[in-house]
């Protein structure tokens, strides 16, 4: 049987290489920042990294060694051990999705209004995750905004624990809380290790500053035996060159320092890559994204394949202010490069308004773009059943294939791929339904499936016990 499958690639060896090298000259050289005395006393035991006043430069060697020294594969689990999905060199092509992002507000799905985000939109959005089929996980969905709740980034994840059983990436600025957070996982579900379902999520500060508190949080993770994921996120123009070239190669020689000093805390550390590249947008002061962004978010990808390295890359979140042509653009953008070319994880759908608005309706629209990505990077069978001569033999000039048993055996495979969101209609019919504008359709689809969110069976148990001991936290 032969498969047409689609793919796309879009740098060769020697571009690779030429990446690769401008990197390691750029850890050499120019070295990063490190702000933690405890992460400058790890790579000052290190062959290969050499201490200056300000910066650690770090040597090709050293950067060689970390690469040998990473998984090249990471089995991650859901939170009933099951295997949910495997990341880097023998996981299949299919992109990974997840919905989430820290985003502050959220958007009123029936009125469209932006509200502070909340404990209930965390529980919300999580479920949310939970319920559509395309999403392979859920990431922090948003930041409570609630000044006077106190451990809120405690409670936001033990919503997001109770109410899905998918994997977790979690983000969480305070470093204190993140040490809590991994101890009230433990608390709940034992040992975290194992099976992992947990993917802590970590930013260098762009350009080349490895801060305090991302390195004291990949410690915690890393004691732990959790797999993480270390990001550089730049807009060229202003943290980043302002070519895609210059980005590229600058938050690539972040995320290989991020490597080494990962594998130097703890030798074998399970380490996902990536980068967010974004753009300054002058005249506005925001960041986008472009064609020349998604095509750095490529890049990277096809680094970390040519590595052995697992790969998280942008999501293709930010541009819209609803479920609108600016966000449809950004998505179908984004998934569809994304499953067409080497992008292991995309954890970030649902975001609008610069990714600080999560909006219910683009992350279910998100969820249709995505079914039918994977419809088209699946490709097709061609052989001499998918051909059918015989039957085209068969129906012969003028005819028909209404009737044909090949017609009659795949029509409901074929039909499956039509929208579930938005029905076929004609003109005619359009006109007889009053108009309906798509977006209107949206809504109502969005409404509907939150009506029936599904909800794990031991929700309750979790936010109990959870809560429970957030609270004897306090008197210790």
């Amino acid at each position: 049987m032969s498969v047409v499958l689609p793919r796309l690639s879009i740098m060769d060896r020697e571009q690779i290489e030429d990446v690769h090298v401008a990197s390691l000259s750029i850890l050499g050289k120019t070295g990063i920042k490190v702000h933690s005395t405890r992460a400058r006393e790890i790579f000052s035991k290190a062959k290969g990294a050499t201490i200056g006043i300000d910066r650690v430069f770090i040597s090709p060697e050293l950067v060689e060694w970390a690469l040998d020294s990473a998984p090249s594969d990471i089995d991650i689990f859901n939170r009933d051990g099951q295997l949910a999905f495997q990341l880097g060199s023998k996981h299949s092509s299919e992109t990974i999705f997840g919905i989430g992002v820290t985003n502050s507000h959220y958007q009123n799905p029936q009125t469209d209004e932006i509200e502070p985000f909340n404990r209930d939109h965390v529980a919300l959005a999580t479920r949310l995750g939970n319920t559509l089929e395309s999403f392979d996980l859920v990431s922090t969905p948003g930041v409570i905004q609630d000044p006077n709740l106190q451990d809120s980034e405690l409670l936001a994840l033990l919503e997001m624990l109770a109410n899905t059983k998918k994997p977790l990436v979690i983000l969480i600025s305070n470093t204190s809380q993140f040490t809590k957070s991994l101890e009230l996982l433990q608390h709940l579900m034992g040992d975290l290790s194992s099976k992992p379902f947990v993917i802590p999520y970590f930013n260098p500060i762009t350009p080349l500053v490895l801060n305090e508190a991302t390195s004291e949080k990949m410690i915690s993770s890393i004691e732990r035996g959790l797999p993480l994921i270390y990001s550089s996120y730049g807009m060229s123009g202003a943290t980043a060159p302002i070519t895609a070239a210059g980005t590229l190669a600058m938050l690539h020689a972040e995320l290989l320092a991020g490597l080494v000093f990962a594998q130097l805390v703890k030798t074998g550390t399970p380490v996902i890559l990536g980068c967010l590249p974004s753009v300054l947008e002058m005249k506005h002061m925001i960041s986008a994204y472009t064609p020349q962004t998604m095509l750095v978010n490529l890049a990277c990808a096809e680094m970390m394949a040519h590595y052995k390295i697992p790969h998280s890359g942008t999501s293709g979140s930010g541009a819209g202010w609803g479920p609108d042509l600016l966000a449809s653009g950004s998505l179908w953008m984004n998934h569809l490069s994304s499953a067409l070319g080497k992008v292991g994880l995309a954890p970030f759908v649902g975001g609008n308004f610069d990714s600080l608005v999560f909006s219910p309706p683009t992350v279910i629209y998100s969820n249709e773009v995505i079914r039918q990505v994977r419809l088209f990077t699946g490709g097709f069978q061609l052989d001499d059943e998918s051909i059918g001569l015989e039957t085209i033999m068969g129906v012969g000039p003028a005819g028909n294939f209404l009737m044909s048993d090949q017609t009659l055996n795949l029509y409901r495979e074929v039909h499956e791929q039509h929208s579930k969101i938005w029905p076929g209609y004609s003109l005619d019919q359009w006109q007889e339904k009053a108009s309906p504008q798509a977006t209107d359709l949206l809504r109502s689809h969005t409404l509907e499936t939150l009506s029936r969110l599904e909800l794990p069976d031991d929700h309750d148990e979790l936010i109990t016990r959870g809560t429970s001991w957030i609270a004897s936290t306090h008197k210790a």
